[in-house]
């Protein structure tokens, strides 16, 4: 059975943000920082690399380590067998969190 209409994972609503932000700006341009983006979301860290995961496995941004994130060229991303498994890790995470919202919302006297 597939649920429609529940609240998006948090990292997908990250990811979704970021995108239409990455719209607005040039390749090379850096995104805001991780902290940044945690005050402006109010989501938890792993939450705001969950979603940037996803933006970077879709070749949209490059991670320069400590530098931070920046606007891609819209080139393909390099096969990195590291980013894959981060990309893994960061769906699961986002399953993860509606897996829980879900039982949360089953359990007796949930919503």
């Amino acid at each position: 059975m597939t649920v429609t209409g529940g609240p998006k994972p948090k990292a997908v609503q990250v990811a979704d943000a970021l995108r239409a932000d990455i719209k607005k700006m040039k390749p090379g341009d850096k995104l805001p920082s991780q902290r940044e983006l945690m005050d402006r979301f109010g989501f938890a860290s792993q939450t705001i690399q969950n979603g940037l995961a996803t933006l970077r496995a879709e070749g949209l941004i490059v991670s320069a380590g400590n530098l931070g994130n920046f606007v891609g060229d819209g080139s393909a991303p390099t096969g990195d067998v590291r980013d894959d498994i981060k990309d893994i890790r960061s769906q699961i995470q986002a399953l993860a969190e509606r897996v829980a919202a879900l039982e949360e919302r089953s359990a007796p006297g949930g919503a």
